[in-house]
C-alpha cells in the first residue's frame, strides 16, 4: 500500500501545464471507446477484464507475492495476444468506420428526399400496425450492410407503403426476413439479420419478444443503422438505434424518432461530420429533431 502512495505523489509532483491537456485527450479517447462498446458482449468482456486487473494489481501490491508476480508478468504477452482475437468484430468495425470516412465528405441525399422515405415508412408501418402484420425495416445509415444485404433478394425499388405492405403480406416470399433501406431504395428484403446477444434484454423482456425485436437489436448493436419493428402479435411499433429500443410509438412520434435517429440533415463542415460520427456525444442534435 506504501508502494501505491509513494507512485501516486510521485505523478502528482511531475504534473505540468502540458499535463492537463494530456490528459483530458486520453480521458476522451477511453470515454469514446468505451462508448463504442457499450451495449455489446465487448463491453462485459471489458468489464470483467479491467476487474481482474484491479484484483490482481491489489493483491501483488499488497501481499508481495514473488511467484504470482512472475506469473502474472510472464503471462502478460500471452493476454496482450489473447485482446485481438476477443474483440475482434468490434476492432473490425471500427477499422471499417475509419476506412469510410470519406462518406462525411458526401451527402448522398437530400434532406427532402430523407424526410419522404421516413414519411412513407411510417405511413407504411401505421398501416401494418393496424392489420398486425409482422415487418422488420432497417434504414442503412453511414456502416454498409451488403454482407445483410447478400442474404436477402435483392430489388433496388423505390421506398412506397404499397410496396412495404406487399413486401410484409403475410405468407407471401419475403415477408419473412428485414428490408434493408439505403438512401431511397429499397436494396433488399427476405435479409437474415444478426440477433441479439449482448445481455441487453431481460428475463422477462426477452419471453415477450420475438427474434423481429432480437434482430432489430441486434443490427443495431454491430451497425449505426435504425431499425424499425411492427410486432405481429400486439402490433406495437419499436425503433431500435445504438443498442437501444424505443417501444410503442405512434405514427407522429416515430416519425420524429426516425428523423432524429436517421439525421436527414448532415452538419455542414467536415470537422462537425467528423465529430458527430466518431464522437456525437459531444455534438447537440439538429435543433429540428422532434424531442424522444
Amino acid at each position: 500500500m506504501n508502494q501505491l502512495v509513494d507512485e501516486f505523489l510521485f505523478i502528482m509532483q511531475r504534473l505540468t501545464v502540458v499535463s492537463v491537456p494530456d490528459l483530458m485527450l486520453v480521458t476522451l479517447i477511453v470515454y469514446a471507446g468505451l462508448s463504442f462498446l457499450r451495449n455489446t458482449r465487448a463491453m462485459v468482456l471489458l468489464r470483467g477484464m479491467l476487474l481482474l486487473y484491479v484484483l490482481i494489481t491489489l493483491l501483488i501490491a499488497v501481499l508481495n507475492l514473488t511467484a504470482f508476480s512472475w506469473l502474472v508478468r510472464n503471462s502478460l504477452p500471452a493476454i496482450l495476444v489473447a485482446i485481438p482475437v476477443v474483440f475482434a468484430p468490434e476492432i473490425r468495425r471500427a477499422l471499417e468506420r475509419v476506412g469510410r470516412a470519406s462518406q462525411f465528405l458526401v451527402n448522398s441525399r437530400s434532406r427532402e428526399q430523407s424526410l419522404d422515405v421516413i414519411s412513407a415508412i411510417s405511413h407504411a408501418a401505421a398501416r401494418l400496425s393496424e392489420r398486425r402484420h409482422g415487418a422488420l425495416i432497417i434504414l442503412q445509415r453511414l456502416d454498409s450492410l451488403e454482407e445483410y444485404v447478400d442474404t436477402g433478394v435483392k430489388l433496388g425499388a423505390d421506398v412506397s407503403p404499397s410496396l412495404l405492405l406487399q413486401i410484409f403480406y403475410p405468407n407471401t416470399p419475403l415477408h419473412d426476413g428485414a428490408v434493408i433501406v439505403a438512401d431511397t431504395k429499397i436494396v433488399a428484403a427476405a435479409c437474415v439479420m444478426p440477433l441479439s446477444a449482448s445481455g441487453v434484454l431481460s428475463a422477462g423482456a426477452e419471453r415477450q419478444m420475438g427474434l423481429r425485436h432480437r434482430a432489430a437489436l441486434g443490427t443495431s448493436e454491430v451497425s449505426d443503422a435504425v431499425s424499425l419493428v411492427v410486432s405481429e402479435e400486439t402490433g406495437a411499433i419499436s425503433v431500435a438505434f445504438g443498442g437501444r429500443m424505443i417501444h410503442r410509438l405512434g405514427r407522429e412520434r416515430l416519425e420524429g424518432v426516425l428523423r432524429a435517429f436517421y439525421k436527414p440533415i448532415q452538419p455542414s463542415n467536415p470537422f462537425e461530420q467528423f465529430m458527430s460520427r466518431y464522437f456525437p456525444f459531444l455534438v447537440s442534435e439538429p435543433k429540428d429533431t422532434t424531442e424522444i
